[in-house]
């Protein structure tokens, strides 16, 4: 009987050693494929982040004043390089043919040692070769759709600056009915002169196309502003600029409360002074004897509401979303991909 159980040892001696040799040989693989995968992944978080940067620092830089190919490199290389954890990357290409867009596509470069491919990959160890990673990023520059803001709109009656000038004469733009600057149809929303319902203290968001803005009807400004004004106050008495994108109607129908404005666009009007109510913050250079205010710019005394200024040609970086509205001298510029 013991003769039918006995296992032939000698036979077997060994078998455990080499299935273990195996396994150790699949588990090396699987962690050097690991590693690599992770330092890849790595490698192209920082040159996609040195792309979108690099995109938009050259539309910035590049887009009022023309820039050579070398120029705009140098610029996209700079903030390729400060996105790289070893301070290193290739930008080879960037694209500026189509107006108002730029691409950067960018490429690995070794800190050290200068090659264009990561070192220390461990699936070299397999008999893998080097690995070369890339990315690449469009910026363009169009006008806004849609943002938030201090919740006043003008109509496309009160904006006057043409494309061949940067600024537009300084003109005083009042909401008294009756005043200047009313809309289309020459009247406007009984009880409301372009104040815009809230949806946080001093501040509306407005969006461009069929989203009809509703009013805020009454002559004095919505609760909040105060803190607003005296920033802007303080901007420009220590010598600054306050330029603020304010939403633009072409239509405004109904009364009061259901009064609506229609958005086609954001332009940007640089202030010099205003009359949003009466004293403290809601006032400031309204009137003829402040310095630059004249008796046309001046706002009337009494109920009467204004504000003074100029409308600019402007361009900004910021995030974007939804479809441009109309060009009125204000850009953003964002990644489209």
């Amino acid at each position: 009987m013991r003769r039918l159980i006995t296992r032939n040892v000698e036979k077997e001696r060994g078998a455990a050693g080499v299935m273990v040799a195996l396994l150790m040989l699949v588990l090396i693989g699987a962690g050097a494929i690991a590693v690599d995968v992770g330092q890849i992944y790595a490698e192209r978080a920082q040159l996609q982040n040195g792309a979108d940067a690099g995109a938009i620092a050259v539309l910035d830089a590049c887009h009022a004043t023309p820039c050579t190919e070398s120029e705009a490199e140098a610029v996209a290389q700079e903030l390729a390089d400060g996105n790289s954890n070893d301070g290193s990357s290739t930008v080879f290409e960037v694209d500026m043919s189509v107006p108002n867009k730029v691409t950067v596509r960018t490429t690995t470069r070794d800190g050290t040692s200068g090659a264009g491919f990561l070192r220390q990959m461990f699936s070299a160890a397999l008999n893998a070769g080097p690995a070369t990673v890339g990315a690449h990023a469009t910026a363009a520059l169009t006008p806004p759709g849609s943002g938030s803001g201090f919740p006043l709109a003008i109509s496309d009656n009160c904006y006057n600056l043409s494309e061949a000038t940067p600024t537009a004469p300084v003109q005083k733009i009042s909401y008294k009915p009756g005043g200047t600057c009313t809309g289309p149809s020459g009247t406007q929303i009984p009880g409301g002169w372009g104040w815009l319902d809230q949806s946080s203290p001093c501040e509306a968001t407005t969006e461009i196309g069929s989203n009809d803005i509703g009013s805020d009807p009454g002559n004095n400004p919505p609760s909040g502003c105060a803190a607003i004004l005296l920033q802007w106050k303080a901007t420009i008495l220590a010598g600054g600029e306050v330029k603020v994108a304010f939403p633009i109607f072409d239509d405004a129908t109904n009364q009061g409360q259901n009064g609506q404005f229609h958005i086609i666009g954001y332009a940007t009007f640089k202030v010099w002074g205003w009359k949003f109510g009466n004293n403290h913050a809601y006032e400031f250079r309204n009137t003829a004897t402040d310095p630059g205010m004249t008796s046309a710019l001046a706002c009337s005394a009494g109920q009467d509401r204004c504000v003074i200024g100029q409308f600019i040609k402007y361009e900004t970086i910021g995030s974007f979303t939804g479809p441009p509205g109309a060009y009125l001298g204000t850009t953003i510029a964002h990644l489209i991909n």
